[in-house]
């Protein structure tokens, strides 16, 4: 529908909401509108494309509470071409625009300067996160969650190749145990060889417990530069995700009500379902399932 169509619409829906108010043929004058178009309006006042954008909407609605007000219009466009929809992407970003359909937005990123090399731990990836197989290389880091029991630590593990989170942890402190939690799961999901776990210069990343754990586990330990998030990215990447899409949305009464929200954004949102565009509009369980079935 084009835009002088709309506003002949919206006339149209004026002289009916009025029409026992003001007389019918004045409304018409005064806002330029013939009475036949307004009484064959009348008959038929949805078009079959109005219809169909009723319709879109209402599948529109759906997947974007199905990812709990997540998703913007190219995800929600996908899950529609994916249910066999053939609407195009403008079409979806239209309806969403006009009835303030509006995903979470997100932070803002901040600005770092070039750190220096770590002393003990070189950087094994330089940035490059393309990754042609699963547990080649691994991604670890900690975030921290406000709750109204006092901050809540997570650490996460993430497989570069398929953006799927592999091992995760939470604790009270940020301790040295929290990391060595995470990667714990991790090494017992995916029983890597010769896979590479790169990190930010934090004390719980540079500790003997985490070098010698890694070494005896067939990881090798890699380490960015100090003070430099973007040598890390998709780490952070994940982190603003989970800020923008879960916790930002809650104020946690405990660390165990906000533990338990985390698992399920990790492990019934983001593995299975959560689409990535670097993926190509897939989840991270799809994409391992797709390209190790290959």
């Amino acid at each position: 529908m084009s835009r002088a169509d709309r506003s002949v619409r919206r006339k149209y829906e004026f002289i009916k909401a009025n029409q026992k108010i003001y007389d019918t043929r004045m409304m018409c004058r005064l806002l330029g509108v013939a009475r036949s178009g307004y009484y064959a309006w009348l008959r038929k006042p949805n078009s079959d494309r109005e219809l169909e954008d009723k319709r879109l909407l209402r599948l529109i609605r759906a997947s974007f509470e199905a990812s709990q007000g997540v998703y913007g219009a190219p995800r929600v466009f996908l899950d529609l071409r994916e249910s066999g929809e053939t609407c195009s992407k403008h079409r979806v970003a239209r309806l969403m625009r006009e009835n303030n359909i509006r995903a979470q937005p997100g932070y803002r990123t901040r600005r770092y300067v070039a750190g220096k090399p770590a002393e003990l731990i070189p950087d094994l990836v330089k940035r490059n996160f393309e990754v042609s197989k699963p547990n080649r290389v691994w991604v670890s880091d900690i975030t921290y969650i406000r709750t109204w029991e006092g901050w809540l630590y997570l650490a996460i593990v993430m497989d570069l190749f398929s953006r799927k989170i592999v091992g995760w942890a939470t604790r009270s402190t940020i301790h040295r145990d929290l990391v060595l939690d995470a990667v714990m799961m991790s090494v017992k999901e995916r029983q890597p060889r010769e896979t590479i776990i790169h990190s930010d210069q934090g004390s719980q990343y540079g500790s003997d417990d985490w070098r010698r754990f890694c070494l005896s586990n067939g990881l090798m330990p890699s380490m960015s530069r100090r003070g430099n998030c973007w040598d890390n990215a998709v780490a952070e990447s994940f982190f603003g995700s989970l800020k923008k899409e879960r916790i930002k949305k809650h104020i946690y009464r405990n660390r165990d009500v906000a533990t338990a929200d985390v698992s399920d954004y990790i492990e019934s949102f983001y593995n299975p379902e959560r689409r990535h565009q670097h993926l190509g509009g897939v989840s991270p369980e799809v994409f391992e399932t797709t390209m190790m079935g290959a």
